[in-house]
């Protein structure tokens, strides 16, 4: 079959791999009708993440079941699912705590040996470890690429707002619209968020913002602490999501936030990072980051998007087959698209 293989920092390459088999009794066989391309790909992609050349990438897929292991019950052939980005036993003294995002025997697609070597999305078929816990079937209403959301993107904008303990009423800002930032905007604008303070460079992601009920905040044209300060009453907000996953944006991530608030980290770190420890101290800043908890959140996020509470359709900028997907990696790169979906 056809996938999409990392060989170098800068270089990903279509190859014919060899087709995945079922191999334990939980498994799922899914033939991938859209994948996505993720920021997190662009950590591969740039060496950020150590991987053996020849890998497969991806970790967002929407397919169609074509077989099932002995033990799956909760999705059969023939039925139209979404992947969540990582599996979960369902059994562990993780997961018997809903902390699936830890599960003892947790792997993310496409991400090699450090996250459980599982070969990733962006391919003809890919093999579904854990199906009972990690597959979903789609609504009805839900279209392919706006299901890729919630296995991942949506998930992870949810989640970085729920781990936050956002109420009613609460000031926010997001640092970082890519699609996890523009997801998160929607998702505390659903929870009750009253101000949404959305910061970046880019006028079409800050636009993107504005009509999904954010103020935009120009990341360099604006002095982003003055501004947000001014508009709580100096106070600052109750929550800022850092969805950037670097530490500069961390840093003005406890500038921004309030005494006793809470910064929900969602962007991907891969090295070490410092942050000015004293000020985190002195405001009694609570720090939340790691992995989403998309199995967590999953069935939620998609009564969600089926009631169109939350919909993600206006991320999606580019379609590309997968034949294109190093061009679609460099277009992504460049920061010419915000969301790729990527078709066999």
């Amino acid at each position: 079959m056809r996938a999409l293989t990392f060989q170098a920092p800068g270089e990903v390459r279509v190859d014919d791999v060899a087709e995945p088999q079922l191999e334990h009794a939980e498994d799922a066989l899914v033939r991938v009708e859209a994948s996505g391309v993720c920021g997190s790909d662009l950590h591969i992609y740039h060496g950020r993440v150590a991987i053996d050349p020849g890998f497969v990438l991806g970790h967002e897929l929407v397919g169609t079941v074509e077989q099932v292991g002995a033990e799956v019950h909760r999705v059969a052939v023939g039925d139209r699912v979404l992947s969540c980005f990582h599996t979960a036993c369902g059994t562990c003294f993780y997961c018997m705590r809903g902390l699936y995002q830890h599960c003892a025997g947790r792997r993310v697609f496409g991400h090699g040996v450090a996250m459980g070597n599982l070969p990733g999305a962006q391919a003809e078929r890919v093999l579904v470890p854990n199906a009972n816990m990690t597959l979903r079937v789609l609504p009805a209403g839900v279209s392919d690429e706006l299901g890729l959301f919630a296995g991942d993107v949506m998930g992870t904008g949810y989640h970085a707002v729920f781990s936050a303990g956002l109420q009613p009423g609460d000031a926010v800002a997001v640092l970082g619209l890519g699609p996890v930032g523009l997801c998160a905007v929607q998702a505390a604008r659903a929870a009750g968020a009253a101000a949404v303070y959305a910061v970046d460079s880019v006028p079409a992601r800050l636009e993107m913002a504005a009509s999904f009920g954010a103020t935009p905040v120009h990341l360099t044209d604006e002095d982003v602490a003055k501004t947000v300060s001014s508009a709580t009453g100096r106070r600052g907000v109750d929550v800022v999501v850092e969805a950037v996953g670097d530490a500069r944006a961390l840093g003005l991530a406890l500038v921004l936030v309030r005494p006793g608030g809470t910064v929900s980290a969602v962007g991907v770190y891969a090295e070490r990072a410092e942050v000015h420890m004293g000020l985190m101290w002195i405001k009694g800043v609570t720090l939340r980051t790691g992995l989403a908890n998309v199995i967590g959140h999953v069935d939620r996020v998609l009564a969600m998007m089926s009631a169109g509470v939350l919909d993600p359709g206006p991320l999606v900028t580019h379609h590309m087959p997968l034949q294109d997907a190093p061009e679609a990696y460099a277009v992504f790169d460049r920061r010419e698209a915000l969301k790729i979906i990527l078709r066999p």
